[in-house]
């Protein structure tokens, strides 16, 4: 076992990290900081989540089978990128402002480099099986980029501060910061993007796509700069020897608390993942509504607000475990009434969207606390302090579980029939229509119960866990609060 301390000769790793300055109380800069990282990351991420697949099948030309397989296994190749960062920012030098500062410093570069360059105006010139090479290699030019970045800023949250309330506060203020950037890429974006035809069908166009990817590149780079100079680690370990490899890895399937989220997030993220492919989809192939699509892509986001302001209180109160399992499970029920309602009219259909969206948005609201409370427990078990570690393997399943979605999404597609179109004018079967709307409906129900069972009968943190955790961890870490 490592032996990893917070002290070094008589000095305060976080006091020496940020150059011998006394170290501030965690407060408002902190929350404000960490939530800019992520307005930063939605405005990259959240213009892919919502327009590659589309774009991939409805401007460049190419099969809904391939972009799915082409997005899913550079998602794998994610997936292994992840671990492989997780690992050096653990075992690696401190650097300046700490052990994950440096790895933001330098890659949010690379990562905004890599939207530009998948939305490339020139690729729409190639022939078929250039444009194929060329988005394979954007793709996984993007998921390693994003490996390099979103680790290192993830782990982040537990190195900020040590207390429990305050990761939530965090967790919290991060979603909220997906909030806000979801509103550019979710609500004004399709405005600017897709243009109406002449049988009113909504097509997108590449050349407004790329000129609005430049400017979410620009305000991610605002808020990364943001988030880098507020934000202050202040739990800093320092490995004194490193930990065997078999050793890790057995202390990894050991752990009940990471092993049963991790088979938790993995379905519940297959949910939210298909939802988001098909939504696009949903709304501008079944509804013919893009003012709908606006409006529902923000729906994974905008519920934040509207729970931010109660989701720390009612974790304290409950227990995060608690809270997000009858979310789940009242997501769940709902979706089932969807697919019987059989609802013909978009805006109804947005309604109800809109209380699925806010039931498991209080999971995505969450979900960064419970890492933490994974992070801290894996060192209350075993005495492994392994921040980066811990959080790319979460990573590595969420990936895996985008990756065997981001497959059965595109083969879903084809199987139902549907017809890609370079210039996105195709009209659909009905038969075609009636399968996007099965699928839309039954899948996240399906996948939202199984995930809301799991954490309510496996995962073990529950409230009155937590606090025997935390008690435990205040003798071990010295930190500066």
């Amino acid at each position: 076992m490592s032996q990893s301390t917070a002290v070094n000769g008589g000095e305060s790793l976080a006091v020496k990290a940020n150059g011998g300055k006394p170290i501030p109380k965690f407060g408002m800069r902190d929350k404000i900081g960490y939530a800019f990282g992520d307005v930063g990351t939605t405005f990259v991420m959240g213009v892919l989540a919502s327009f590659e697949s589309i774009y991939f099948t409805n401007v460049l030309g190419i099969s809904p089978a391939i972009s799915g397989t082409v997005i899913s296994l550079t998602t794998l190749v994610g997936a292994f990128t992840d671990v492989t960062v997780g690992r050096l920012s653990d075992t690696r030098k401190l650097g300046k402002k700490g052990r994950f500062h440096p790895w933001i410093r330098v890659m949010r570069w690379p990562l905004v480099l890599s939207l530009l360059i998948m939305f490339f105006p020139m690729v729409r010139n190639f022939s078929m099986s250039a444009k194929i090479t060329y988005i394979i290699i954007a793709s996984i030019f993007y998921a390693a980029s994003l490996s390099g970045f979103n680790i290192p800023y993830g782990s982040l949250a537990a190195a900020i501060s040590s207390d429990p309330d305050d990761r939530t506060s965090l967790s919290i203020y991060r979603t909220v910061g997906s909030t806000i950037g979801a509103g550019g890429t979710g609500f004004i974006i399709p405005y600017i993007v897709y243009t109406t035809a002449k049988d009113g069908s909504q097509i997108l166009s590449g050349d407004r796509l790329f000129l609005c990817s430049i400017g979410c590149v620009i305000i991610a780079m605002i808020c990364y700069t943001i988030m880098y100079t507020l934000t202050t680690e202040r739990v800093i370990v320092d490995h004194k020897e490193k930990v065997k490899a078999g050793a890790l890895v057995s202390s990894l399937f050991k752990d009940k608390a990471l092993i049963s989220f991790l088979v938790a997030e993995l379905v519940i993220v297959c949910s939210t993942s298909f939802t988001s492919f098909l939504t696009t989809y949903l709304f501008t192939v079944y509804y013919h509504s893009k003012e709908a699509l606006s409006i529902a892509l923000l729906f994974n986001y905008a519920e934040a607000i509207l729970l931010s302001p109660f989701a720390k209180a009612l974790s304290k109160k409950f227990g995060k475990k608690e809270v997000v399992s009858i979310s789940l499970f009242a997501a769940s029920a709902i979706y089932l009434v969807i697919y019987f309602a059989k609802v013909s009219n978009p805006w109804i259909y947005l309604v109800l969207s809109f209380f699925t969206a806010l039931c498991f948005s209080m999971f995505n609201i969450m979900v960064w606390a419970f890492m933490t409370d994974i992070i801290d427990y894996h060192q209350y078990s075993t005495g492994m302090r392994e921040d980066g570690t811990i959080f790319s393997v979460n990573m590595f399943g969420r990936k895996m579980a985008q990756t065997a979605m981001g497959i059965l999404s595109g083969l879903s597609l084809t199987y139902i029939g549907y017809q890609a179109s370079s210039t996105g004018s195709t009209v659909q079967s009905q038969s075609v229509l009636n399968g996007l709307y099965s699928l839309a409906t039954l899948v996240p129900f399906v996948l939202m119960l199984a995930g809301a069972l799991i954490l309510t009968f496996w995962f073990p943190l529950s409230k009155r866990k937590l606090t025997e955790v935390a008690d435990k961890l205040k003798v071990l870490n010295k930190v500066d609060n």
